[in-house]
């Protein structure tokens, strides 16, 4: 087997640069690190290291085994912290990403399982681009990613998806332009000023799509990445705006607006994007077990 215990040697050697900066770091003679080094090159049967100048420098192979090395001691660093966090009855850190199209009243929906466990959970929130968030997942800085897609299949990060649920969209406005729309729905929306989310948000394609089958041409005023920005537009009476229909008593009473009526063919889902295809930690497995409607229902 692997001797972690040299292993970590040449970790503490390679991050240090040389063997003599190592020594003076952790207090050991750098012929003992030196020597512990051979032995694990002739163990694996490799060059870790190779001379430049009066330094060292890592070969290829010393450079890919350090990539596995920092991974290694970053894990045992997260057990670690969790056996302690356990034994002294703290919070597990619960690190998540929020796609910026997810809107938050959804996010919470879907995290709410994760705080009602017997272990206590301290949630950390980064929200950003889902490119962004996916790159912090695959080096394990978050523990899990919400989106409202699948991770896309061109990326290259090993991850897994695991859908939460899905909402039909409906449509929302400020009571003086609702009160100004006649007909029917959703001829009225005709010539209205419209909200629309951004590019990245995946439900942008089918809402475009479904507004040609309708024969309506929207006569859109403003894009958003972020919905909660999009809502406060809407709330000041801007323009109608779409959102979750599994949210719309929340986004009536929060934001003052009314609801206009739902477009049932068009839908979004939502997913939780781990890189484990067999969830491991408690909170996530919270909310995959749950999903959004068992979110909601709670």
């Amino acid at each position: 087997m692997l001797n972690f215990k040299q292993l970590h040697h040449f970790w503490n050697v390679a991050r240090a640069g040389g063997i003599v900066r190592a020594s003076e770091r952790s207090g050991l003679a750098p012929q003992t690190l030196s020597g512990q080094i051979a032995i694990l090159e002739a163990s694996l049967g490799v060059s870790l290291f190779r001379r430049r100048g009066r330094g060292l420098a890592l070969t290829e192979t010393g450079q890919m085994v350090l990539d596995y090395a920092e991974e290694i001691f970053r894990v045992g660093s997260e057990l670690e912290e969790a056996l302690h966090n356990r034994a002294a009855g703290r919070a597990i850190p619960f690190r998540v990403g929020i796609a910026d199209v997810v809107p938050k009243a959804i996010a919470w929906l879907l995290l709410a399982p994760s705080m009602k466990l017997a272990e206590p959970v301290r949630i950390v929130c980064r929200e950003d681009k889902m490119v962004r968030l996916l790159g912090e997942l695959a080096i394990h800085k978050l523990d899990v990613v919400l989106a409202d897609s699948p991770m896309p299949a061109h990326m290259d990060v090993r991850g897994y998806n695991h859908k939460l649920g899905e909402s039909t969209i409906s449509f929302f406005a400020a009571p003086s332009l609702a009160e100004s729309l006649t007909g029917s729905f959703p001829a009225n929306l005709a010539r209205q000023p419209m909200l629309i989310p951004g590019a990245d948000a995946a439900v942008r394609r089918p809402l475009m799509q479904w507004f040609e089958e309708q024969h309506i041409a929207p006569h859109i005023v403003g894009e958003f990445d972020d919905a909660a920005l999009m809502k406060a537009f809407g709330e000041a009476g801007v323009g109608v705006f779409p959102a979750a229909t599994l949210i719309a008593e929340q986004v009536c009473r929060q934001h003052g607006v009314r609801c206009i009526g739902e477009a049932p063919a068009v839908s979004e889902a939502y997913y939780a994007i781990s890189v484990e295809r067999r969830i491991s930690h408690p909170a996530t497995l919270a909310i995959s077990r749950s999903g959004l409607e068992g979110a909601k229902r709670d």
